[in-house]
């Protein structure tokens, strides 16, 4: 039932030349250096990185998939087509480039790379880093439930068969999307803005058709003056029912909460 997997472990050892096409299947490498080295087209799959340092080393069409970094230095390190499907990353210094030239193709994978390049450098404090990780783990969220119900292809049919399997992942996804539309999902204060600005020209056409003459110019300039109040909860005393001012003071709370989110993120750097 099991056979050897031929890994071999490594330790306290430096590698003192360029290496290409060799394979490295299943090895563990704990503390192992490679300062400015070129790798070339080698196979690391399922290799364990523990507390190794590959500073300024240069990656090339390497294949990464399963691998795990742990501790390990990889600053200045530059990575070129590499497949980092499946690869873990935990306290590793890594540059932030990988996400531009090592991100694997499909979308689910796409994902599950940021999301691990997210919280390795929130544990580093690389906040920039954190920042672009987390745009590219959105988009390629937002592309995976979309394929989950909509897509022909045959990974995204075998894996949900049924039409209600579609049907909650199209709600997710509709749940995702909207939420991308408000806000982005807590990270654009400018959609955030936006949507305030959309719910004062909502305010604004109520507040005409209630109180004032459609049919004028002016009477839609004096509803974008109150607008705002009404929005802020000023006491306008204009004949608004209770209703709709509730329905308002909802939205305020919902948007002063989605605004405060995004400030404590930026102010506290993550």
């Amino acid at each position: 039932m099991f056979s050897p997997n031929k890994g071999k472990n490594y330790s306290d050892q430096e590698i003192t030349e360029d290496l290409e096409n060799e394979k490295f299947l299943n090895h563990y490498f704990l503390r192992v250096t490679a300062k400015g080295k070129t790798f070339r087209s080698v196979d690391f799959r399922y290799t364990i990185f523990d507390h190794c340092y590959f500073r300024n080393s240069n990656f090339d069409s390497c294949d990464f998939t399963g691998c795990k970094f742990i501790n390990t230095n990889l600053y200045g390190a530059k990575f070129e087509g590499c497949n980092f499907s499946y690869t873990d990353f935990n306290n590793t210094i890594v540059d932030e480039d990988i996400i531009d030239t090592s991100c694997p193709p499909y979308e689910n994978l796409k994902l599950k790379f940021a999301r691990t390049l997210r919280t390795n450098f929130a544990q580093l404090g690389n906040y920039d880093g954190v920042n672009k990780a987390i745009l590219v783990e959105l988009e390629a969220t937002e592309v995976h439930l979309k394929k989950a119900w909509h897509s022909k292809e045959s990974y995204y049919r075998k894996k949900y068969k049924s039409r209600s399997t579609r049907f909650i992942m199209f709600l997710k996804w509709l749940w995702f999307k909207s939420l991308d539309i408000v806000w982005g999902n807590g990270e654009s204060a400018y959609k955030l803005m936006r949507t305030i600005a959309f719910i004062l020209i909502f305010i604004g056409l109520v507040t005409v058709l209630n109180n004032y003459d459609p049919m004028h110019l002016s009477s839609y300039m004096k509803a974008m003056i109150v607008s705002p109040q009404i929005f802020l909860g000023v006491d306008v005393d204009l004949g608004i029912p209770n209703s709709f001012l509730a329905f308002i003071t909802f939205l305020r709370l919902l948007m002063m909460g989605f605004f405060i989110s995004i400030l404590i993120k930026r102010l506290s750097r993550r």
